[in-house]
């Protein structure tokens, strides 16, 4: 893993915790992420990863699947439920099951062995989303009884707050915010992970099933993600508007 010393104007720092047991891949994590101007705190198991992120209020964490007194799955919920951190899971485990989980709970999955610059670009990705919220903020969409707010990233559903991940709101945005219109799953790969994903599209399907399952009255027959066979998905506005 080849480390790249690039900064550049978009990548500005950022707090990032890494979790990992093996030293090896958290030294080369934490230095490669540390030249890439951001402040860094690192962990080797579950309990210490939850006392820095307490301390440390991280704006994104990298974090392992396996560790020694608990699983990154079970951490990842733990602190989804203090802050809106963003998640990016590394893992050994190569099987389309542990994938699925994986994308389930976090905003990004990466299989090891992975290259350093690949994980870079990734932070960067999720990070520029974080700046660009903050940065244009967009206005609030409102179709029936669904409120969907960027500015306090939080949807409503006749006035009952929906939890949605970073990413999950992320994608839910980006669809509602231009009704209508038919989007392929690369488009939407490039939209909203701004980066090119190597042909995993699964990612987005696996995400639009999150949304669903929290916004859909009926999952089996959604209305409001609506999936464009052949294309992609498109978000329906008459769905709430009825």
């Amino acid at each position: 893993m080849a480390i790249d010393p690039e900064i550049t104007p978009a990548n500005k720092s950022a707090k990032i915790l890494v979790v990992d047991d093996d030293p090896a891949i958290r030294n080369l994590v934490v230095r490669y992420l540390t030249k890439q101007d951001h402040t860094i705190e690192s962990a080797a198991d579950g309990r210490t990863a939850m006392e820095v992120f307490d301390k440390f209020s991280p704006d994104l964490v990298v974090l392992d699947v396996n560790l020694p007194d608990t699983t990154g799955f079970k951490l990842c919920h733990e602190m989804r439920d203090r802050t809106d951190v963003f998640v990016i899971m590394l893992t050994s485990l190569t099987g389309e099951a542990h994938k699925i989980e994986g994308l389930e709970v976090a905003d990004d999955y990466m299989t090891k062995p992975f290259g350093l610059a690949e994980l870079g670009a990734r932070v960067k990705a999720i990070l520029k989303r974080q700046r660009t919220v903050m940065d244009n903020e967009p206005r609030s969409l409102v179709y029936g009884d669904i409120l969907i707010d960027p500015s306090r990233r939080e949807v409503h559903i006749s006035n009952q707050v929906i939890s949605l991940s970073a990413l999950e709101f992320d994608l839910l945005y980006c669809l509602a915010s231009r009704p209508g219109r038919a989007w392929r799953r690369s488009e939407l790969l490039q939209e909203v992970w701004d980066y090119d994903y190597e042909g995993e599209q699964r990612v987005v399907d696996v995400h639009i099933g999150q949304i669903r399952k929290k916004i859909e009255p009926d999952i089996d027959k959604p209305t409001l993600i609506k999936t464009i066979r052949g294309v992609g998905y498109m978000f329906d506005r008459r769905a709430h508007e009825r």
